[in-house]
C-alpha cells in the first residue's frame, strides 16, 4: 500500500482537505461562527470596563465623527434606528454619551461621547488587539492581511447585494 498524496489526505470527517468549502452553506457557517466567536470574546474583555456588545462600535463612530444623529449612527453601524436608540439610551444612562440639540437645526438631536465615554476608548482598543491576537493566533502577518482583504471582498459583494434589492 502507497502512501496517499496532499489531494487524497482525508480529514477526521472523512473529507478531502480540498473538499472543506465546496458548499455555500459552508462558508457562511464558518463565517457567521467565526464572527460570534470574535464577538463573544470581545464581549468578555469589555464588560469589566462596564461597555456591552455592539456599545464599543458606537463609542469608536463618535470618536471619529462626535455629533451623529441616532439615524446617522445606525446606518454607519448597520443596524436599525430603533436598536441604535434603545443603545444610546443606555450609554446615556451609564454616563457615556449624551444627547444635545444641533446648534443649526433645533430640530435635530445629535450625539456626543463625554468625558468617561472618552476615557474609555483607550480600553476599547486594547480590547479589541487583544482579541484580534487571539483571533490570529498562529497566522503570518500575510496571511492576516490577505484574509482581511478577502473580509473585505465578502463584505463589499454582500452589501452591493443588499443595495441591489
Amino acid at each position: 500500500m502507497g502512501k496517499k498524496n496532499k489531494a487524497e489526505k482525508k480529514g477526521k470527517n472523512g473529507k478531502k482537505k480540498d473538499e472543506f468549502l465546496t458548499e455555500p452553506h459552508d462558508l457562511a457557517a464558518i463565517l457567521v461562527q467565526a464572527a460570534r466567536s470574535m464577538r463573544t470574546v470581545l464581549s468578555r474583555n469589555l464588560l469589566e470596563s462596564g461597555l456591552y456588545a455592539g456599545q464599543d462600535g458606537v463609542m469608536l463612530a463618535l470618536a471619529e465623527a462626535d455629533g451623529m444623529t441616532a439615524g446617522g449612527l445606525a446606518a454607519r453601524l448597520g443596524v436599525k434606528a430603533p436598536t441604535m436608540t434603545r443603545t444610546i439610551g443606555r450609554m446615556e444612562a451609564q454616563g457615556f454619551l449624551e444627547r444635545r440639540p444641533d446648534e443649526d437645526d433645533a430640530r435635530l438631536t445629535k450625539v456626543y461621547l463625554t468625558e468617561p465615554g472618552r476615557n474609555r476608548l483607550q480600553i476599547i482598543a486594547e480590547a479589541g488587539q487583544h482579541s484580534e491576537k487571539l483571533a490570529t493566533r498562529g497566522l503570518t502577518d500575510k496571511q492576516v492581511r490577505t484574509l482581511m482583504k478577502l473580509l473585505r471582498a465578502v463584505d463589499s459583494n454582500l452589501q452591493a447585494a443588499r443595495a441591489a434589492d
